[in-house]
């Protein structure tokens, strides 16, 4: 048995994480900022529970103390690249064996949107740390979908997106097989960064159809400003969203997100679930 932490663990990818390392046998300390419904879920599985601030180096050191490897996941806010360098820190000093780190697929030097470029500057920051850390650059997650649901329900594919910009997504479950894969065997990778893709590429206006299709009612796909995006799904408390989304667009328009990539089949050993799959395994959320 070995033990793991896992940041973001009340999240997408987290809470996934922590399920498959539970009931693969290890142990797992599931970081959290606040204790609630969805912690408690997870203590009920076996987890412990670290209640703290990642941009804490204290707390971080706590948290990191006597596990063999860690996933970190910073959300689309300010403090990724502070957050990275404390995590890189307390890591190092616990001579932790292999770090997971949920990146974009479209991190790059140059890159735009503020998110993105404080993903790449935090993959130098791990790079630098000694401690190995695959860079797992990630296309769109499929769990937009529900994040928008009551919209869905009501017949609206909401976006700021152009309708042909085209995307590749996963979902979340799978990205979380792979986390797990990587952090069980870390000979086997190390340091670097590999492209996470679905196993479908699509554009928007083609997944607004298959959400038709697989529902069994009519979808719209509607583009809409990208203030009234943020507003419409309540993220316009924080500016970081916006400032994301709206070179995240730009970044479709190049095509930056574009194109199967096969990595995340292979380290998983099987196909990854489509977007008809995920919807219809949805269901009860979407219709």
């Amino acid at each position: 048995m070995k033990r793991f932490l896992v940041t973001g663990s009340t999240g997408a990818t987290g809470t996934p994480t922590v399920r498959l390392l539970l009931a693969n046998g290890h142990a797992v300390k599931a970081f959290v900022r606040r204790e609630d419904e969805r912690s408690q879920a997870l203590q009920d599985l076996g987890a412990e529970i670290v209640v703290g601030d990642m941009l804490n180096l204290k707390d971080i050191r706590g948290a990191m103390a006597g596990v063999d490897g860690a996933y970190f996941c910073y959300p689309l806010t300010q403090g990724a690249v502070e957050a990275a360098a404390i995590f890189a820190q307390a890591a190092s000093e616990h001579n932790v064996k292999q770090i997971v780190y949920m990146s974009h697929r479209q991190s790059r030097p140059d890159a735009r949107s503020p998110a993105t470029l404080g993903h790449w500057l935090s993959e130098q920051i791990f790079n630098r740390s000694g401690v190995p850390t695959a860079h797992l650059r990630v296309n769109l997650f499929m769990e937009w979908m529900l994040y928008a649901s009551p919209l869905i329900r009501a017949g609206r594919y909401l976006t700021p997106f152009d309708p042909d910009s085209r995307f590749v997504p996963i979902a979340a479950v799978d990205i979380a097989h792979i986390i797990v894969e990587i952090l069980e065997n870390p000979q086997a990778f190390g340091t670097r960064a590999i492209p996470i893709t679905g196993s479908v590429e699509v554009s928007h206006i083609e997944l607004a159809s298959i959400l038709t299709r697989i529902l069994g009612k009519e979808v719209r796909f509607e583009q809409v400003s990208l203030d009234e995006f943020v507003k419409t799904l309540g993220l316009d408390g924080d500016p970081s969203f916006a400032a994301h989304f709206k070179e995240l667009k730009v970044d479709q328009q190049e095509g930056r997100l574009v194109g199967v990539d096969n990595s995340a089949t292979e380290i998983i050993g099987r196909p990854l679930m489509s977007p008809e799959q995920f919807i219809a395994e949805h269901r009860h959320l979407l219709a």
